[in-house]
């Protein structure tokens, strides 16, 4: 029988569509955006400055880091695994892996739903590991300590790290993202301000639990009324009570937390209590309590460890 196909016979149809394959990956490998410094900057930057209000790590740090280690978001590692920060595995990771050769062949790093999810692990591996506690000692506008301090503390293996940092920061103001009295311009608009066609809340995701940001002049009865809760749901999810203070940046969450968080262990800071560390790594007050056998008014000493998963995650 006389073959008219157009792609020939069986090994000449499998040939020409393994060739359109290889085009076609080929073809949009090279579409992808190249990403600019200042398409990052953009990009982030206001992810940089919630951080900054979420967990205390200055905002051009956190920007600067994301810039230098995923190549402003153009690395194989930033966009296959949306790991902006290059931060491993490690023995206590138990999300999803990206497998690539980096100091060594086959390495593991973290992979993440979203790059938001990246910012906030980046923020929580700084702040809960004891080496960098010294960091936030620090001002928020000290910079350069945190540049030279981040790699005192082993973050990175290259030595001219701080430079390469503190450059990033210098040419392009980032700075400038530090200034607290500033930020609220950015995406931070008070309850008044919100036209009737906006989205009247922002909802991000953490440990797999939704959240929001409190805004200028807030209040708990706002953020209940604008997800149709009930208020005295509201401050159970988020273990408070009516006569806690609302504060401008805090992370408010919308669903119970969970009973534990993505992090091995915290190593306390100045000024936390437990129910600031429960809020901070998304997990209920009573269990942070259970694993760590205390009772929720008790007074944590700075350096103290506390448990968050299983004591066989913590470090020797």
């Amino acid at each position: 029988m006389l073959n008219i196909s157009p792609f020939g016979g069986g090994r000449g149809r499998m040939k020409l569509l393994f060739t359109y394959l290889i085009c076609f990956i080929a073809l949009n490998t090279f579409a992808q955006k190249v990403f600019t410094p200042e398409d990052y900057i953009a990009k982030y930057k206001e992810d940089a400055i919630k951080e900054m209000y979420l967990h205390k790590v200055p905002a051009c740090i956190t920007l600067a880091q994301g810039m230098l280690e995923s190549g402003n978001g153009n690395s194989d590692l930033s966009r296959n695994a949306n790991n902006h920060f290059g931060i491993k595995c490690h023995k206590e990771w138990s999300g999803e892996t990206y497998v690539m050769d980096d100091d060594e062949k086959n390495e593991c790093f973290r992979k993440y739903d979203d790059v938001l999810d990246s910012y906030s692990d980046h923020s929580l591996f700084l702040y809960s590991r004891s080496r960098y506690a010294a960091l936030f000692e620090l001002p928020i506008t000290d910079y350069k300590g945190w540049c030279y301090g981040l790699k005192a503390s082993g973050y990175a293996t290259d030595p001219r790290y701080p430079e390469r940092l503190i450059e990033l920061i210098e040419k392009y103001n980032l700075q400038e993202l530090n200034t607290i009295e500033k930020t609220p311009k950015l995406n931070f608009p008070s309850h008044d301000e919100i036209k009737p066609e906006m989205t009247l809340r922002e909802v991000y995701r953490f440990n797999r639990v939704k959240f929001v940001i409190a805004k200028n002049n807030d209040s708990y009865y706002k953020i209940a009324n604008d997800f149709n809760i009930e208020l005295d749901q509201l401050l159970e999810f988020n273990d408070f009570s009516k006569t806690d203070k609302l504060q401008f940046g805090q992370k408010i969450y919308i669903e119970k937390k969970r009973r534990k968080a993505l992090e091995p262990y915290h190593v306390v800071q100045k000024n936390e209590t437990l129910k600031s560390i429960s809020q901070l790594h998304g997990i209920r007050l009573s269990m942070l309590c259970k694993k760590n056998r205390l009772k929720p008014d008790a007074k944590l000493k700075v350096g103290d460890v506390l448990y968050l998963r299983q004591k066989k995650n913590l470090p020797s």
